[in-house]
């Protein structure tokens, strides 16, 4: 693959063709001329192009036809309309097409490659700022949420289909394996994403206080309401509220709340007058619901009404493949917290750590992975520091597939892993679509130079995965 920039180029004036052709190509960039725009169409695909220059008055297609057509397949594909005719009100017209610029003929060689040059770079640049706006969202919906196991992108594939759809989700799941991250990823998601987030432990408080936490009061409505006082649910209003360990809400708890999303209106507690509010219920547990509904401390109405979209979480010893993973994640936090250069688990100590039984799941990980580093006088977590941490089991082996995982090396930094986990998962998303890349990146939602720039950093050749 090339660094050069590839430029279209549209003209029926066979000549004007030919010339501008030649000053592009002396310039450093790969060009291919058409004198047909017809014909140009017919052949065009938007991942082939970083930049489109075209005549505006051409028999069988205007100019601003090809702009149509290249902007229906790709809108951030720059466009240098040209024209003997300028008017401002055909360069109006073409701007508000979606045109980059236009290029008066007629025009200096040098004046060409000035306009060129201008929007290939602010082409560039408009792709780095969206790049990064979607690496700072990304980090904003996925912070700690790392792992490559098929069990964990099956989860991330669901959030990512239901997230947009304004539907009550239900996170199931034992403690610890990262509930609250996932309904905060699904929020990010979401068209809520510009309104709040609100979060509330449902085993965490009594029961008149919870009330009030969630539906806020009136002046007066018991002792000590000195003023009227605004709950979650109302706090939350345009965003999400996340009820974890929903299943300890008290019964009259759950008939509001029942209420609430049956007529989206609630009433603080002391008040005759309903408030209504727009907010969207994602609730969490580690018990079994249905165990609930069938003893009655769970209302049945309600189990339905919050479970719409159910999303189970795996615990950990599920998911040893993102073991190596999540360890050098924590490391790297910890690192970055106390000033610390741990750079890993010794070979036969993440070996333990792939075949412990976590149950206390990904926090316990995390706490395990703190209590060491704050103990490891070395650069490597030995296997005797870990011992004094955990009970280290005896005669079991660390599965194949994760020796080939990554982060095993002693030496791969935190980076490195990372990178290396972007390349497995483009790989996959390539080979699924046969080695499409433009399908590939319209489900991976990003553009589609930018997956080709992703495939050429990442050495990931054809052969690896095209059909």
């Amino acid at each position: 693959m090339t660094d050069k920039q590839r430029i279209l180029l549209i003209d029926n004036e066979e000549g004007l063709c030919r010339m501008m052709e030649q000053v592009l190509l002396d310039s450093g960039y790969l060009v291919r001329a058409y004198t047909s725009p017809v014909k140009a169409m017919e052949e065009f695909s938007a991942a082939a192009w970083d930049l489109v220059i075209t005549d505006i008055k051409m028999p069988g297609m205007t100019g601003l036809e090809v702009l149509q057509r290249v902007k229906e397949k790709c809108r951030d594909l720059p466009v240098i309309i040209i024209t003997a005719y300028a008017t401002v009100e055909m360069s109006i017209q073409a701007l508000r097409k979606g045109a980059y610029d236009m290029l008066t003929k007629p025009f200096e060689p040098d004046e060409l490659v000035f306009r060129v040059k201008n929007a290939l770079q602010q082409a560039q640049l408009t792709e780095e700022n969206r790049e990064l706006r979607r690496e700072i969202e990304e980090k904003l919906q996925f912070d700690n949420i790392i792992g490559s196991s098929g069990a964990l992108r099956n989860v991330l594939d669901k959030v990512a289909k239901v997230a947009g759809r304004d539907t009550s989700i239900l996170i199931t799941g034992e403690s610890g394996t990262g509930k609250e991250l996932i309904a905060q990823a699904v929020h990010i998601h979401s068209n809520r994403k510009e309104g709040r987030f609100m979060a509330v432990n449902c085993g965490g408080l009594p029961e008149s206080i919870l009330e009030s936490e969630l539906f806020g009061y009136r002046k007066g409505a018991f002792t000590g309401a000195a003023e009227n006082r605004q709950g979650l649910l109302e706090a939350a209003d345009g965003g999400t509220l996340f009820l974890d360990e929903v299943g300890n809400l008290p019964m009259n708890v759950q008939k509001t709340l029942l209420r609430f999303l049956q007529e989206k209106e609630f009433r603080r507690v002391g008040d005759t007058n309903s408030t209504r509010v727009d907010v969207r219920i994602i609730s969490a547990t580690n018990a079994d619901l249905k165990e609930g509904v069938r003893t009655g401390t769970f209302r049945e109405d309600l189990y339905y009404r919050l479970n719409v979209v159910n999303l189970h979480l795996p615990p950990l010893r599920d998911r040893i493949d993102d073991i190596p993973l999540l360890a050098a994640h924590f490391i790297h936090l910890q690192n970055q917290k106390f000033g610390t250069a741990v750079k890993a688990f010794e070979r036969d100590a993440m070996q333990i750590l792939c075949t412990f039984e976590w149950p206390g799941n990904i926090r316990q990980l995390r706490n395990v992975i703190e209590a060491c580093m704050a103990m490891e006088a070395s650069d490597y977590i030995s296997l005797d520091t870990l011992g004094q941490v955990i009970d280290l089991p005896e005669g079991r082996i660390i599965p194949a597939t994760v020796q080939a995982g990554p982060v095993l090396s002693d030496d791969l930094p935190f980076t490195e892993a990372l990178e290396r986990f972007e390349r497995d998962l483009l790989r996959d998303l390539l080979k699924k679509h046969g080695g499409a890349v433009d399908s590939a990146a319209k489900e991976a939602g990003m553009n589609v130079a930018t997956l080709y720039r992703k495939i050429k950093r990442y050495g990931l050749r054809k052969e690896e995965y095209a059909d």
